[in-house]
Order: C-alpha cells, then sequence, then structure tokens
C-alpha cells in the first residue's frame, strides 16, 4: 500500500491575514471616536474639579469677609493649574457685586480631540450651564446624566 502523505503547511493564507486585518480596522473605526471622547472627558472632569474647589473656596471667603475674592490667590488654597484650560479671571456675577455672586471660565486651549474650543463657568452656585459652551458637547460634558 502507498501511504499518501499529507502535507501541513505551517502559518496563514493572505486571504485569512487580509480578513483579520479588516475585522481590526472596523473595531478601530468604532472604537477610536469613544475612546477620544473619553480622554476629553475626562480632562474635563479636571476643569470641574478645579472649579468646585474654587467654589467652596469661594464660600469660606465670602463667610470670613461678607464678600467674594477677586483674585485666586486672596482665596488661600493650593491648586495645580488645570494643564489643558486657561483660567480667567473672577469677575461679579449675576448682580453685578462680588458681595452677592462671582463667575469663573476656564477656556480649554490646545487640540481638544476634534471638539474645538469651549468653556466651563461656574458661579456661586456651581456649574453655569447658560454661560458653559461644553454643553454644546453632551458626549464630553461629565455633568450630563
Amino acid at each position: 500500500m502507498n501511504a499518501i502523505r499529507r502535507v501541513t503547511r505551517a502559518g496563514f493564507s493572505l486571504v485569512e491575514l487580509a480578513v483579520v486585518v479588516a475585522i481590526i480596522g472596523v473595531l478601530a473605526a468604532f472604537s477610536l471616536p469613544r475612546f477620544r471622547a473619553s480622554v476629553e472627558r475626562s480632562k474635563a472632569s479636571q476643569a470641574f474639579n478645579y472649579l468646585a474647589a474654587v467654589q467652596v473656596a469661594q464660600e469660606r471667603y465670602h463667610t470670613r469677609q461678607s464678600t467674594y475674592a477677586e483674585d485666586l490667590d486672596d482665596l488661600n488654597i493650593k491648586l495645580a493649574m488645570p494643564e489643558y484650560f486657561s483660567v480667567g479671571s473672577i469677575s461679579a456675577g449675576s448682580t453685578g457685586d462680588l458681595e452677592d455672586s462671582w463667575t469663573l471660565s476656564l477656556t480649554r486651549s490646545g487640540p481638544s480631540a476634534g471638539y474645538g474650543e469651549y468653556t466651563i463657568t461656574f458661579n456661586e452656585e456651581g456649574f453655569d450651564d447658560e454661560d458653559s459652551t461644553i454643553v454644546g458637547h453632551p458626549d464630553i460634558n461629565p455633568m450630563q446624566t
């Protein structure tokens, strides 16, 4: 009897590799925008945390001085400046007087994963969604539920 020998081949064919590359490409195309939004949301969260700390410090300052501080240095807090945002200056809020109200905005600087420049504004009541342009980007706004 003649024994027929089977030849086993090692490796993958070009078609198999092309299918795998196509599948990886499709998965990357769907996941990349979500990943970029997630990274931008975490950067925005840092800005929200910074502004929330300023709000708490402003309330402490207001309790002691009966007015809100007009300069961040007056708040006597140690905060690292936000890495991806430029910090505006504190100004009088809705009442036009620092005794009753204040407002502070952070503006996104540098490349923002395609979202462009946006601002996050806080006042004596917290997040100011009327003056914050991040509300136009619900996928990166940490305040969205």
